[in-house]
């Protein structure tokens, strides 16, 4: 099936493009279900265009999920830079309610960042090769300063914030440098940015609790993945790969690749071309061998 494009202005011609590009892919589907013996569904969204994972990209999923036979388990190739957090955990419910008792397995061929690393903790195992590349889930937030919209840590906001506010309570000499960049900061957004950390986190931690750290305790699972959850913790920023030799040293269930397989051969030639069509012709993406849908540009 395709998606229909909420612009007006996508005529049917391009729709039947995109449908005859996913076509170019069938084979690649094949190939890599026979090798890992389950279905496959990739879910892309661009790196080129403003687009995230959204609260939609669930129904989505569970389109395609619902006209699979998911009795040997689900295998989810997912490249994006993220998203709403609460969207990722929406989708980790879809895809452990399909694939039931069978494993739920996420594969990273290029680059599942933030809240597409949420995705990935919340299934049974991560397939990477030595490229592939998580992130940081620290949520981030867009200011507008001097006319000008710039991208922060929601971490380094409130660090910054706490600094500042000790420093003042604690001098005793001129509050006025102080009292100055303060003035650059509400306390009710920094209240509010502490409550979007805590709900990354939360997302994260009980994502895994309830999936390969069954049974852990919460501060145990934030002790292992604070590289994660944290910028101060190791990767300092948000965009930093976090590789599969450090989230296999979190405790996360990482199955590597060899990257001279004929597995990844055709999962990286899937991920170029899937990449490719999301950067060109559209700004996302979800497919199975049999079925997709597409938001053109």
């Amino acid at each position: 099936m395709a998606g229909k494009s909420k612009n007006p202005n996508i005529h049917g011609d391009v729709l039947a493009e995109a449908n005859q590009s996913h076509a170019t892919r069938e084979h690649l589907f094949e190939a890599i279900e026979n090798e890992l013996g389950r279905p496959l569904v990739s879910f892309f969204t661009s790196f080129h265009w403003p687009v995230t994972v959204d609260d939609g990209d669930a129904d989505i999923i569970q389109s395609i999920l619902g006209n699979l036979d998911l009795k040997n388990g689900l295998a989810l190739l997912i490249n994006s830079p993220g998203g709403d957090g609460m969207a990722a955990e929406r989708i980790i419910n879809v895809c452990r309610s399909y694939s039931g008792t069978s494993e739920f397995w996420t594969i990273v061929a290029g680059k599942a960042k933030s809240a597409a690393t949420m995705i990935c903790m919340g299934s049974s195992k991560i397939w990477m090769a030595a490229p592939s590349e998580l992130g940081p889930v620290d949520p981030q937030i867009i200011r507008v300063e001097d006319g000008e919209k710039k991208v922060f840590s929601a971490h380094s906001l409130v660090k910054s914030y706490d600094s500042l506010f000790r420093g003042a309570t604690r001098t005793k000499g001129n509050l006025e440098p102080y009292v100055q960049q303060l003035a650059h900061f509400d306390a009710r957004e920094i209240a509010k940015y502490r409550s979007y950390i805590d709900l990354s986190d939360d997302i994260a931690i009980k994502s895994l609790q309830t999936g390969m750290f069954s049974g852990a305790q919460k501060r145990d699972v934030e002790r292992k993945i604070k590289v994660f959850l944290d910028p101060t913790a190791g990767t300092l920023a948000h965009g930093r790969p976090i590789y599969h030799d450090e989230a296999k040293s979190c405790g996360l269930s990482v199955e590597e690749i060899d990257v001279k397989s004929s597995l990844w051969r055709s999962l990286y030639e899937l991920y170029v071309r899937t990449d490719r069509f999301v950067s060109r012709d559209a700004v996302k993406a979800v497919e199975s061998r049999k079925e997709a849908f597409q938001v053109p540009l």
